[in-house]
């Protein structure tokens, strides 16, 4: 009888080509320093450039119309220098002003005032629970998206709440678990830039669009509802499709829960129903909102109406003070609501509670101010020396030399998008460093800002699904493993490719039909195409 071999370490599993792949881009994404580091050294390297760029009298011709706001008497576009001393003065004395007078920084700080009470004093956390345990057992699915959806109006909720509650709610109905997770991952992250309201993101990157805008037309306006239209319906896209692949796609792949995998130390979600004192605050707090909405209609909809431009018959031009004020009103929109509730269930006691919650809101911004100190440094040096305007001219140039100038160039555009949120996975910080490049490229060929924005957010928001670089997949791992406790990196992502190969197919044909076959705009005020002058 032939003896058996003495047992050695048993070799690990092979891996897949798509699992090497993005252990490959984990490994990349790691070498890539903080994103203020990386912001930092971005400054630095401009200052740098400019000078030496400067020196060799760099140029282009500029493509602007003359008499163009901001166009020089001589029709050339040059590189200017920081590293002079001129340029070494206007950085020493700049850095403040520079910083406080960023967009996004004033439009994100106000619009968490409001947000931040309406979540601390439990009512986003009300509403997303009533909404995922009220529904028919037959559109949980539908609804756990559409939820999770909407939990992007006050940001990391989405990944703290709804998250976990999902899965708890499938694995309640007997369903697995981690389908439940995807379903809620795949609103919360995969369909980041979707939403039926206005939220914290939006004036975020309507600013840094803005300043990119203005290297190529100094007056130029971004307002943070110049997407609201697509994102509406956006929001019923992505729940459709999320729906489909988890039902059809993830579910049967995962087959049915072994209770063995729960693992037995992990803290059970609150499942439990909200009490009626909940209940009969959420409805008050409804009522205040709606009360609110009709006051703001009542400013705004009367061609006499106090946030209305008079004597200007074009509507869109008269509702300017609404839309540039539009992140004071969601800010007293949610603060008024969450006040309500928080004062009829107790979170909210007196006036003392409502500044902790607005307090506590700003803290958690402590890291987003610090990155915006150094992305305001780079933004405005990028603007200063002017190369932002001469690698717009020349992408555009490249892209008119081979033929890229319709609307197949948004393609090439959001898979770009995606590709680089793998390694860096936040909206703001991807979006700051290429949005001084690419809106002015894009403008010279003839797409305006707002539809530039559109794309981005598609690209933006398809790949968090897939990337360990977005800064809550620890988090979603920690939340997957109470249900599977070997769960591997791989397997989350070999879970949630599949949203994100769908979200990149369907959003991207939304945006073109959209866009371009139907010709709609994308938000309020928002036109298809730019036009110098």
């Amino acid at each position: 009888m032939t003896p058996r071999k003495a047992a050695g370490p048993s070799s690990p599993p092979p891996r897949s080509a798509i699992t090497r792949l993005l252990n490959g881009v984990e490994f990349l994404g790691n070498l890539l320093p903080h994103p203020v580091t990386l912001f930092a050294l971005l400054a630095l390297s401009i200052v740098l450039l400019s000078g030496i760029l400067g020196a060799y009298g760099v140029s282009v011709p500029d493509p602007r119309p003359v008499g163009s706001s901001g166009r020089a008497d001589d029709g050339i576009i040059r590189v200017i220098s920081l590293l002079d001393a001129e340029g070494l003065r206007r950085v020493v004395t700049g850095l403040v002003t520079n910083f406080t007078s960023f967009v996004p920084l004033g439009t994100v700080l106000v619009a968490m005032l409001g947000v931040g009470i309406a979540e601390r004093s439990g009512l986003l956390t009300a509403a997303i629970k009533q909404l995922v345990l009220g529904a028919p057992k037959s559109l949980v699915t539908v609804v756990v998206v559409f939820a999770a959806i909407l939990s992007n109006t006050a940001s990391e909720m989405g990944y703290v709440v709804v998250i976990p509650l999902a899965a708890a709610i499938f694995h309640a109905l007997g369903r697995h678990p981690l389908a439940g997770l995807a379903a809620a991952f795949a609103g919360v992250s995969g369909g980041y830039s979707a939403n039926l309201l206005i939220g914290t993101v939006d004036p975020l990157l309507a600013g840094i669009t803005q300043e990119a805008a203005r290297l190529i037309d100094p007056a130029y306006e971004v307002h943070a509802a110049v997407n609201w239209y697509f994102m509406i319906a956006s929001t019923f896209v992505v729940t459709a499709m999320g729906w489909f692949v988890t039902t059809y796609i993830v579910e049967p792949k995962l087959g049915a829960f072994d209770p063995k995998d729960l693992d037995p130390d992990a803290e059970p979600v609150n499942m439990d129903p909200l009490a009626a004192r909940e209940r009969r605050a959420l409805m008050w707090a409804g009522l205040a909102a709606l009360l609110v909405a009709a006051g703001i209609a009542a400013l705004v909809v009367p061609s006499n109406g106090a946030l209305r431009l008079p004597g200007i018959e074009d509507t869109l031009g008269s509702l300017r003070p609404f839309l540039t004020g539009i992140v004071v009103l969601v800010a007293v929109f949610f603060a008024v609501a969450g006040i309500v509730y928080g004062a009829l269930t107790g979170s909210i006691r007196n006036d003392r509670d409502v500044i902790d919650a607005m307090a506590k809101s700003m803290g958690t911004l402590s890291l987003y101010i610090v990155l915006v100190f150094f992305a305001a440094q780079f933004v405005a040096f990028f603007n200063w020396t002017q190369l932002g305007q001469v690698m717009a001219v020349l992408g555009s140039s490249l892209l008119e030399s081979i033929g890229l100038t319709g609307p197949l160039v948004f393609l090439a555009f959001i898979a770009l998008c995606g590709l680089i949120n793998l390694s860096l996975g936040s909206a703001s910080a991807q979006w700051a460093v290429t949005a001084p490049i690419f809106v002015p490229m894009l403008m010279l060929v003839g797409y305006s800002p707002e539809v530039i924005q559109a794309a981005y957010r598609i690209g933006d928001s398809v790949t968090n699904l897939i990337t360990p670089m977005m800064s809550y997949f620890g988090l979603i791992m920690a939340f997957a493993a109470r249900y599977k406790r070997d769960l591997g990196v791989g397997t989350l992502i070999a879970m949630m490719l599949p949203y994100s190969i769908v979200f990149f197919v369907g959003w991207t044909l939304l945006f073109f039909v959209w866009v371009f076959a139907l010709g709609l705009p994308v938000g309020p005020g928002a036109p298809t195409y730019y036009a110098p002058g």
